[in-house]
């Protein structure tokens, strides 16, 4: 399903991470994935409240968790960069999507990185 919130469409995720050389394209194409079908999500479930975009972001959030092992197979990690830049295209979401209440730490909140 595309996208169909311009907002989100036309934003460049992690594309600080992208410049740099230390994070591999490879994982970094699929933590694109990842915040690309959690829009998918928000537009195909529409959550009412923010406890129902936290339930999804928070989903999102497991599949980041996971994916820190392929960063270490690549010689990388999500670390304070990554970290930020993660945190903000979650937060991009929020506000694009009518969540400007939302709180970046909650909807990211599940995160072991």
């Amino acid at each position: 399903m595309p996208i169909s919130n311009q907002q989100v469409s036309a934003h460049p995720f992690l594309g600080g991470l992208y410049a740099d050389d230390y994070f591999p394209d490879h994982v970094l194409d699929r933590g694109r994935a990842i915040l690309l079908a959690l829009c998918e999500r928000i537009e195909t479930e529409r959550p009412a409240d923010l406890d129902a975009l936290y339930v999804l972001t928070h989903a999102a959030t497991e599949e980041f968790n996971d994916l820190e092992a392929e960063f270490e197979a690549a010689d990388s990690e999500i670390e304070t960069v990554a970290r930020e830049e993660i945190a903000e295209d979650f937060a991009h979401i929020a506000q694009a999507y009518g969540f400007t209440d939302a709180d970046v730490e909650e909807l990211i909140a599940p995160r072991e990185w």
